[in-house]
């Protein structure tokens, strides 16, 4: 039997990393899913205001801001692997802390461990960066949010049946669940970084925050400040649309699952199935030019319609748009960041992105009572406004002319 092309088999490691990389992320976000509509029933069962069980949501993403860029760092130095590992690991212990939790202390402490664990996320897309063709790296990226999006819907419905064996059931779950995909991601997910390639610390794990504020006309901070804006104009749609459609439509805790359902599908067939052969098609600084724009419409013109079906026309502009823009912007960070820092770049990235999930609900809250129709126009503004920097950027190679590519381990 003749061996395979070099170029045949490294297409096929490289679709086996990437494959088991999707896998993690999948079970990983079941196992997040599974606790996390639990978590205000639980804080109110230990006497909680609802101040407080907004301060323990936000202990996750505030825990996330900080440890980000240090994951970033670290995985840079030493690898992207150990640092998923440890990640996983850490969301592990969060979870049994969550299923003993009789204080509401204890709930705090559950969410900052998983949120510091969740910090991994840009180590995820900077493993992407390692193993994926430059020209590829969007699709990718696609469809690793894709399978994140596949585990928000199964993540409740496992919850709802281990609630049902107990309070500590969901917990327990749920970090079995993280001690089963580390051990997997142990055996299977190979270092992605070549040897020698290690990154020199020179600088603080915040400096590349630091030089986004600092440098934003910058090429990399552009499109971290675009990636920011979407993240802020969708937290703020999701934060505030329970309400919305509770005001507006009647829309209960019966029927709200169904909402949710419709634009998880749109986003899940957005990203695994249309995004590739778009990006192919028209390119990723194209593909993040025309994401923005669609995001734009969706949020200005989700307060008009007077009927359910008519918004259902409506509802996909938002998912459509938001599968368009983080792709393509996180592809063009690995493309634009210098590659011995690119897990610093992710990790600033998602920082901002953080930072972006922390004043989301705040502000669209504050808008919402306000009136209900303001958060949609304010958050549309604000993505048109910076969305200008999205015409900014200067655009690749086209798809068809070979890109110069980080050598895949």
């Amino acid at each position: 039997m003749t061996a395979a092309p070099p170029q045949e088999q490294t297409a096929k490691g490289q679709f086996r990393q990437l494959s088991v990389l999707i896998a993690t992320n999948f079970v990983d976000m079941i196992g997040f899913m599974i606790v996390l509509p639990l978590l205000p029933f639980y804080a109110l069962n230990l006497k909680a205001t609802p101040f407080e069980i907004g301060l323990i949501t936000a202990a996750f993403s505030a825990a996330q801001i900080l440890s980000a860029p240090l994951w970033g760092r670290v995985s840079d130095r030493y690898g992207r692997r150990p640092a998923l590992l440890i990640g996983l690991l850490a969301s592990a212990a969060a979870y049994v802390v969550f299923g003993l939790a009789d204080a509401i202390w204890l709930l705090f402490a559950s969410r900052l461990i998983q949120g510091a664990g969740g910090g991994t996320t840009g180590v995820a897309q900077a493993y992407v960066a390692d193993t994926v063709k430059a020209r590829d790296r969007a699709r990718a990226l696609g469809w690793l949010s894709a399978a994140t999006s596949a585990g928000v819907v199964l993540g409740p419905v496992i919850g709802a049946f281990a609630a049902r064996l107990g309070q500590e059931a969901p917990g327990f779950v749920a970090a079995g669940l993280c001690l089963v995909n580390a051990a997997f991601a142990w055996r299977w997910l190979p270092e992605s970084r070549k040897p020698g390639m290690s990154a020199s610390v020179r600088k603080p794990a915040w400096h590349a925050v630091w030089q986004v504020v600092r440098r934003p006309a910058e090429q990399v901070s552009r499109l971290i400040l675009i990636y920011a804006v979407g993240m802020l104009a969708f937290s703020s749609l999701t934060a505030v649309l329970a309400l919305y459609l509770d005001a507006e439509f009647g829309a209960d805790e019966r029927t709200i699952g169904w909402y949710y359902a419709y634009i998880g599908t749109l986003s899940l067939v957005m990203r695994s199935l249309l995004l590739g052969p778009i990006v192919d098609r028209i390119g990723e600084t194209r593909a993040m030019r025309l994401g923005t724009m669609v995001l734009i419409a969706g949020l200005l013109l989700y307060p008009l319609p007077g009927s359910v079906w008519m918004l259902a026309l409506v509802m996909p502009l938002v998912p459509i748009g938001t599968a368009l823009l983080f792709p393509s912007t996180t592809a063009l960070i690995s493309r634009r960041a210098d590659r011995e820092e690119l897990g610093t770049a992710m990790g600033a990235a998602q920082t901002f992105g953080g930072i972006a999930r922390v004043a989301a609900p705040l502000m669209a809250t504050r808008a919402f009572e306000l009136h209900h129709d303001l958060p949609f126009y304010v958050a549309g503004a604000i993505v048109a406004l910076v969305g200008v920097l999205a015409f900014q950027v200067s655009a690749e190679r086209s798809p068809d002319t070979p890109a110069p590519d980080i050598p895949i381990a």
